[in-house]
C-alpha cells in the first residue's frame, strides 16, 4: 500500500473540508479572567477548524506534506490557498502568544504536531520557538511518564519533537526518554487496547525508543519478548459517531505506522511488517464514514502511516 496521487487527492479532500470549519468545536480554552471567552476564529486565527486545536494543526500539516508530495493534484491551488492564509505572520504571532500565556494548552500532543508542521512547512515561527521553549520548560518537571493511548501520552511527544531535531531541545530529548523508559522490560501488551486509544503505548514507547538507542534490538526484546495476539488484530469500532470510540480507527492507523518503522529497524521480523499492512488495511476502510467523529482528523494518521509503509 503506497501514497499515489488518487489516494492523495482523496486526503486533501478530506482536509480541506474540515480546516476551514469552525464548528461543532471543542476548545480547550482555559479562561484566566473574566472576559476571555470568545469564539474559537479568535482565539485561534490559524487552528481554530477540525473541531479542536491539534487536529487543525495537524490537518494543515496533511495539506502541506500532500503538497510536497503531489504539487500536480487539482487541490493544489485550494492548499496553498488554505495553507498561506492560515499560516501568516500574523496569526502566528496569536498563537505564539496564546500559547505563552498557557502553557499547559495542547501539551504534548499539539506541540508535537505543530512542531511535525514546521517540519514539514518550515518556518512556523514565532509559534515553533514558543514549542520549544516550552519542551524545555515541561520536560525537566515532569517526573513520570504518562503512559495513556491518548493525547498526554509522552513517548509520542518526544518521538515527534526528535524528528524536529532542534539543536538546544534534541539532547534533552533522549535524556528524558532513555529516563523514562530506558528500563522498561515486559510491557503487559496484552492488555491493549484501551476503550478510547488512537496510540498503542507499548507501540509508541517501541517507535520512540528506536530512535535514541543504539542497541534498539536488545532493549526490544527484553521490552517485548514477544507480540500478543492482541496487539496483532486490528481493533474494532461499535459506533463512528461517538467521538471516542472512533479513536480505535486511529488507533488501527498509528498501530501501522509503528509496525512499519519498527519493521525497517527489525528486518528479520516479518511479523512486523505484515501486521503493519494488516492495520493499515482496517484504518483506511473507515476514513470517509460520513461521521465528522472521524473524519475532522483520521486522514492524517492515514497519510502519516501511508508515508510509514513507503519509507
Amino acid at each position: 500500500m503506497r501514497l499515489d496521487a488518487a489516494s492523495a487527492g482523496r486526503l486533501a479532500a478530506l482536509a480541506l473540508a474540515c480546516v476551514g470549519r469552525e464548528f461543532p468545536n471543542q476548545p480547550g480554552h482555559v479562561m484566566q479572567r473574566a472576559g476571555e471567552l470568545d469564539r474559537p476564529r479568535s482565539l485561534h486565527p490559524a487552528f481554530f477548524g477540525c473541531f479542536d486545536w491539534h487536529s487543525a494543526v495537524h490537518g494543515h500539516w496533511l495539506l502541506a506534506h500532500l503538497l510536497r508530495r503531489f504539487p500536480g493534484l487539482p487541490q493544489a491551488g485550494a492548499i496553498r490557498s488554505a495553507l498561506d492564509s492560515a499560516l501568516s505572520a500574523a496569526n502566528l504571532q496569536v498563537e505564539a502568544e496564546y500559547l505563552a500565556r498557557h502553557p499547559e494548552f495542547e501539551r504534548p500532543y499539539g506541540w508535537a504536531w505543530a512542531l511535525k508542521l514546521a517540519q514539514e512547512r518550515g518556518n512556523l515561527q514565532p509559534l515553533e520557538g514558543v514549542i520549544v521553549q516550552a519542551y524545555k520548560q515541561w520536560l525537566p518537571r515532569q517526573t513520570y511518564p504518562i503512559r495513556s493511548g491518548t493525547h498526554t501520552n509522552t513517548a509520542f511527544g518526544l518521538a515527534f519533537a526528535l524528528d524536529h531535531a532542534h539543536p538546544e531541545l534534541k539532547p534533552l530529548l533522549i535524556q528524558r526518554s532513555i529516563d523514562y523508559f530506558g528500563d522498561d522490560r515486559d510491557y503487559p501488551a496484552a492488555w491493549e487496547p484501551g476503550g478510547n486509544d488512537f496510540f498503542s503505548p507499548c507501540l509508541i514507547e517501541a517507535d520512540l525508543m528506536r530512535r535514541v538507542l543504539p542497541d534498539f534490538r536488545g532493549w526490544f526484546d527484553a521490552f517485548l519478548p514477544e507480540v500478543p495476539a492482541s496487539l496483532l488484530e486490528p481493533a474494532r469500532v461499535s459506533d463512528r459517531n461517538d467521538g471516542q470510540l472512533a479513536h480505535l480507527d486511529g488507533l488501527n492507523l498509528s498501530r501501522a505506522w509503528c509496525y512499519f518503522s519498527l519493521a525497517r529497524a527489525l528486518p528479520d521480523r516479518p511479523l512486523l511488517r505484515k501486521a503493519g499492512e494488516r492495520h493499515l488495511g482496517a484504518g483506511l476502510a473507515q476514513l470517509a464514514s460520513g461521521s465528522y467523529a472521524g473524519e475532522h482528523w483520521l486522514a492524517t494518521f492515514a497519510a502519516y502511516a501511508l508515508a510509514c509503509a513507503g519509507d
